[in-house]
């Protein structure tokens, strides 16, 4: 299954668990994963560990290296799975700019549990203090996007579970 996948992007505000998801999922479709945090630029860390939040000024640089990732293939022509949080439509946009093929996996889950996850892990440089700009910035994918939509509550093998029967040729 995985020669014909489109690269994917685990997004979701920061708690949803982009990075947990993303990692799961490639391993089990045997594809590379990058965590798109990595590649901020050193002033976006900066600044979110002052507890700013980033702005679309901010972001769209850091949009254009992970969609140079999204263009990316191994060896065999395989793509990647990026965990990038792609808040705005205008976003997603530019990240299919590089690769139109590009799929959403959207993890949708409550503020209070997102709330709970971050009060809960000790991130380099997002403070849970930027869960409510992030919750205010968010645009979730509409269907034209056609994403593919997973609740956070549920396990993370049966979030990857869910990923992989819907980009099966025969889902839905």
């Amino acid at each position: 299954m995985t020669a014909q996948l489109a690269p994917l992007v685990i997004m979701g505000v920061s708690g949803s668990g982009k990075s947990t998801i993303g990692e799961l999922l490639a391993t089990a479709l045997d594809l590379k994963f990058v965590d798109g945090d990595t590649l901020h630029p050193q002033a976006n860390k900066d600044k979110m560990r002052r507890g700013i939040p980033l702005d679309d000024f901010d972001r769209t640089p850091w949009l254009h290296i992970i969609g140079q990732h999204l263009t990316q293939r191994d060896s065999t022509g395989r793509p990647v799975i990026i965990a990038c949080s792609a808040l705005k439509r205008s976003y997603r946009d530019l990240l299919r700019t590089h690769d139109p093929r590009t799929r959403f996996v959207f993890l949708i889950g409550g503020s209070e549990l997102i709330q709970q996850r971050l009060d809960a892990r000790d991130h380099e440089y997002m403070p849970s203090s930027l869960l409510h700009s992030q919750l205010e910035t968010l645009e979730e994918p509409s269907a034209d996007e056609q994403p593919i939509r997973v609740d956070i509550t549920l396990s993370p093998q049966a979030i990857v579970a869910s990923v992989i029967a819907q980009l099966s040729p025969d889902a839905s």
